[in-house]
């Protein structure tokens, strides 16, 4: 596995109940600040192998950005379930949900 595979699945895998991340957070604490596009791959092929908490994954404008009307309305309410809440349909405060995990420990 690529080192920067391996990263993007140990941050996902590190975001806390209540806290989302960003795509392109993810991809620049993995190391490739231009990276969000992998990250979307690495999450849609790996979720259920690595049981990822997809869910607490999001674009930077803290809005879902799923697409599939299920699987947005099954990602919301794993949110929600988790205390997040929304402004509007689609959006979360990211100053309040967004986690800041130390980078330093996944490169």
């Amino acid at each position: 596995m690529e080192r920067f595979t391996e990263a993007v699945i140990n941050i996902i895998k590190s975001i806390p109940p209540g806290k989302v991340m960003s795509y392109g957070q993810i991809a620049k604490a993995a190391g490739s600040p231009r990276g969000a596009r992998q990250v979307v791959r690495i999450l849609h092929s790996m979720s259920g192998k690595y049981n990822l908490p997809w869910h607490r994954v999001i674009n930077s404008k803290g809005e879902i950005g799923i697409q599939d009307e299920e699987l947005f309305f099954t990602q919301k309410s794993l949110l929600e379930d988790e205390g997040l809440q929304f402004k509007g349909n689609r959006t979360i405060d990211m100053e309040k949900y967004r986690y800041q995990p130390d980078s330093e420990e996944y490169l």
